[in-house]
């Protein structure tokens, strides 16, 4: 058994995320964490709400709330649609706890001590409307390297630049659209990343097995230009961690906060800390996941995220982590994802563009979009969300492949043999081809599922699927039932086992339906089919089944041209 430990990148408080974010983080590694469960492995897996910096703080006033109010109303809302989706963290925490407080705090002060942060006096905007400086999302324009018109003062999110607001071309305020700006002299602390060049390229280099995107990101932001530039960790807001030494004032840095980008990945950590505190545990349980010293070396650290938080999560994070000069787990592997596009143009929160996590649950169960999201994964590439991509992959894998077979299988034993595994005689040539084929199919997703290559996973499950009805089809039991009853009854047996089977290996990507065809099955056996013979005769003959309702039901044409029309706008 083996121990991983499963962070998704995690979502930002202001607002329900859209399906482009649930595929690039969440789902993932929500589809691992069930799998490497599934195999016997002892898993920890961990995601948050990120509730400081500006996001935060534009919501709540968009929403006339105050900003703490509206962080633990949309936790709880963020949390109940997680749910919904079937995402099985171990702990869905807050980056505005009291432990991620104390260690964000920690982090900065052994930073300080070992000479890898700088004050720093610099330039930053001011808004004389607003009678404050802004912080860098705080303000937006047109970005220099693409011309897009919304690039924030951080980031242009339309080509992932890194940009520091006086960059931008056309600057205004995010809160009052006021172009009266100026520049004005203050004072921030820097992480000195550029000390931890050498260090960081020598350990990303390392890491041969990591995607070429991930990998890409990383090399790019070390050599490009300049090279690895030192990141400001402090902002001028009201909403965040105050900025101490550990338990300690941090002289001339009063009023200010840690940038949210300092704090955020840190509560991966702090995160298993509220685990623990919630689980009525010790200090030392959640150590073992996160500190080498205390048992942590023998944990494998698997991180999802988004092909924009790359950066930060490549150089930024791991600056922190070796900066403090502590036996920190440092991540392991890191699965980073392209964009999902939404019909023609992209996803955006805050442009309010697609289909978002509440209204895709208002109108399809949770397994549809599981389904279609993982299996049109965006590894290798940006790929694209149609109503039409999506009626035909519901349609064609889960409707017509799986959800056909169970239908036929279970229907067909009720009408000849009863509500019971029939006996029948032993396998001939046919069925041992069958197992074996399965048998390879299994291997080969087990492989893709090992490797986190999602979308080969997905295709290899569907294959299985495909194994069964073309089994069925050329069994044609219900031929053979009019010459030889016996054989019939033990193609059936076969078929009946395939189910379980199915919903076994299938319920990292719908555990829904795997529930349901468990409970048609009338079994809770949810061993993993190591060995497909075996696995074909757990359900011995005489053991009790009943007909499930529709598993899947498809996606008729007016739906599709409902669904197509409703999100063809702006959320409002």
């Amino acid at each position: 058994m083996s121990r991983i430990l499963i962070t998704s990148a995690i979502p930002y408080i202001n607002g329900i995320k859209h399906l482009g974010n649930l595929i690039g983080s969440q789902l993932p590694a929500d589809l691992y964490a069930r799998y490497m469960r599934a195999r016997g492995n002892e898993v920890l897996f961990l995601c948050a709400t990120d509730e400081h910096g500006t996001p935060a703080e534009l919501a709540a006033a968009k929403a006339g709330m105050p900003v703490a109010e509206y962080c633990t109303q949309m936790h709880r809302t963020q949390s109940k649609l997680a749910a919904g989706f079937r995402l099985s963290f171990d702990h869905f925490g807050r980056s505005s706890s009291p432990q991620n407080h104390r260690l964000t705090q920690y982090f900065a002060g052994k930073l300080a001590e070992n000479g890898f942060i700088e004050e720093v006096s610099e330039k930053q905007v001011y808004s004389n409307a607003d009678g404050r400086f802004l912080p860098d999302r705080y303000i937006e324009g047109t970005c220099p390297n693409c011309g897009y018109d919304k690039a924030r003062g951080d980031q242009c999110e339309n080509c992932t630049k890194q940009l520091d607001p006086t960059d931008l071309i056309d600057p205004r305020s995010a809160i009052s659209g006021s172009t009266e700006l100026e520049v004005r002299e203050t004072k921030h602390l820097y992480l000195r990343q550029s000390a931890m060049k050498d260090d960081l390229d020598a350990w990303i280099d390392s890491k041969t097995d990591w995607p070429v995107l991930t990998t890409s990101i990383a090399k790019k932001w070390l050599h490009d230009g300049d090279g690895l530039k030192d990141r400001g960790i402090t902002r001028d807001l009201n909403w965040g961690i105050p900025v101490k030494k550990g338990d300690e004032d941090w002289p001339g840095m009063e009023g200010k906060v840690f940038y949210v980008w300092f704090d955020a990945p840190i509560e991966y950590i702090a995160c298993a800390a509220e685990w623990a505190e919630a689980q009525g545990k010790e200090e030392s349980d959640w150590w073992r996941w996160w500190r080498t010293d205390a048992g942590a070396e023998d944990v494998r650290y698997v991180q999802f995220m988004g092909k924009d938080n790359v950066p930060f999560h490549t150089l930024s994070f791991p600056a922190t982590i070796m900066g403090s000069q502590e036996p920190w787990k440092l991540v392991d592997y890191i699965k980073s994802f392209n964009y999902l596009n939404y019909d023609g143009g992209q996803f955006s929160t805050s442009q309010g563009r697609g289909v978002f996590m509440d209204q895709a649950l208002e109108i399809m169960p949770a397994d549809y979009w599981r389904w279609w999201l993982l299996s049109n994964a965006p590894e290798t590439s940006d790929s694209e969300f149609t109503w039409e991509k999506f009626q035909a992959g519901v349609n064609k894998d889960l409707a017509d492949v799986l959800g056909n077979f169970v239908s036929r299988v279970t229907k067909f034993c009720r009408s000849k043999f009863g509500e019971e595994v029939p006996e029948g005689g032993a396998w001939g040539a046919h069925e041992k081809q069958v197992i074996f084929d399965l048998q390879n199919g299994l291997e080969a997703y087990q492989t893709h599922m090992d490797n986190i290559d999602v979308r080969k996973a997905a295709a290899a499950l569907r294959e299985m699927w495909v194994d069964g009805n073309a089994y069925l089809q050329e069994a044609a039991p219900w031929s053979t039932i009019k010459t030889d009853p016996q054989q019939a009854a033990m193609q059936i047996r076969l078929a009946l086992n395939l189910i379980r089977v199915y919903a076994v290996i299938s319920a990292p990507f719908i555990p829904d339906a795997s529930v349901k065809l468990l409970e048609a099955m009338r079994t809770d056996a949810t061993d993993w089919p190591d060995d497909m013979q075996t696995a074909l005769e757990a359900l011995e003959p005489g053991h009790g089944f009943v007909v499930p309702e529709t598993l899947f039901a498809k996606v008729l044409d007016e739906q599709r041209e409902e669904w197509a029309e409703k999100f063809s706008g702006i959320r409002t």
